[in-house]
């Protein structure tokens, strides 16, 4: 069985569990919480090109289906194009129709979350946990086991490929 079957197994029975699975274990066993990465806008325009930075630290969002991710079907991670903190497992994305790299389940504790009234109706918006970089927004009408989608900007995020 490969993992990326072990892990939609797995998402079947209980996401949590699964996603617990792929958190960083140290020598105890135990998962130990990233230190939070924070830099000056002048440090974070260095590193990031000028959508990402308009995305990730100015809360923009880029065009519909304008990202390659959109199609990334193999099997690794997704992770913030900004501190490379692991934020999503290639078995909890999927195709939503809506233009955007789309997931069921974050790997837990890597997003945080605030409302956001940008369209003044109220929406959930994420960032990532450890640099605070925008990433989308969550909505309730994602396939099971979850029901959620989180709607992702794929220029917020880095691919890395199972080896």
């Amino acid at each position: 069985m490969s993992r990326r079957d072990f892990l939609l197994l797995m998402a079947a029975c209980g996401v949590g569990s699964a996603m617990t699975l792929m958190a960083p274990r140290y020598a105890t066993g135990e998962t130990r919480k990233e230190e939070k990465v924070s830099k000056t806008d002048a440090e974070w325009q260095k590193i990031l090109t000028p959508q990402q930075y308009k995305i990730l630290r100015r809360e923009g969002t880029e065009p519909p289906f304008s990202s390659h991710l959109n199609d990334e079907h193999r099997a690794g991670t997704f992770i913030c194009a900004g501190c490379e903190a692991p934020l999503f497992s290639s078995a909890s994305k999927f195709d939503s129709g809506t233009g955007w790299p789309s997931f069921f389940a974050t790997i837990p504790e890597r997003v945080a979350t605030k409302t956001d009234f940008h369209l003044i109706y109220p929406r959930t918006e994420y960032h990532c946990a450890r640099c605070g970089g925008h990433q989308g927004h969550v909505f309730n009408d994602g396939p099971q086991p979850t029901g959620k989608r989180y709607c992702n900007n794929g220029l917020a995020l880095k691919f890395v490929p199972e080896a």
